[in-house]
């Protein structure tokens, strides 16, 4: 289930928001009143969707819409009055930020929320497949570091010390990094690897 962040400073907004919302399918609502409570809110915790009705009290809206879209697992949706809706869309759009005109139509707010949460679940897979690249990327840098200094010390061909990692991991039943991590900690003598 999703959960939202409704930052509007207006009462009337905040509850025909919810409303959608909650028919939407969002399991929980939190509400700010300004961004500056949103910002607050928001240290420390991801919601998969973030609301901004514009204006705020504090800000137009548009600068915390667009900081806030930064954060790849959050969708967020920008709503403006009609007469700025092309500028403000055109503002926002390179930074991910979905801009809805006032008065909202409820058909078209909830092909928006649906939008919003496929561009979500892309960009959760994409963040995902991110880190499970760096990971193997580190596994490599930390396999090669181990590789030099069997090398180095051992006086290895770089053959012979790739062959060494791989049977020591299935003799000890390990991943490869690690036997790499306790290699260079044996020759190396130092955890900063």
């Amino acid at each position: 289930m999703i959960n939202a962040l409704i930052v509007s400073s207006q009462a009337g907004g905040i509850s025909a928001l919810s409303e959608l919302l909650a028919r939407g399918g969002c399991a929980s609502t939190a509400v700010c009143r300004s961004c500056a409570e949103a910002r607050r809110t928001l240290i420390g915790r991801v919601f998969d969707l973030i609301v901004v009705n514009a204006p705020l009290c504090d800000e137009t809206g548009e600068k915390f819409a667009c900081d806030v879209a930064a954060e790849p697992l959050s969708s967020v949706i920008l709503i403006v009055r009609s007469e700025i809706y092309e500028e403000m869309s055109a503002r926002v759009e390179e930074f991910g930020v979905f801009t809805v005109a006032r008065p909202l139509n409820r058909q078209l707010f909830w092909s928006v929320l649906k939008l919003a949460g496929a561009a979500r679940a892309k960009a959760g897979r994409l963040h995902h497949e991110t880190e499970q690249l760096k990971i193997k990327l580190e596994d490599v840098k930390t396999i090669d570091r181990a590789k030099c200094a069997l090398m180095e010390y051992l006086h290895m061909s770089e053959q012979s010390a790739h062959k060494f990692i791989e049977k020591q991991a299935m003799d000890m039943r390990m991943s490869r990094r690690e036997v790499a991590e306790g290699i260079l900690k044996t020759y190396l003598n130092r955890m900063d690897f």
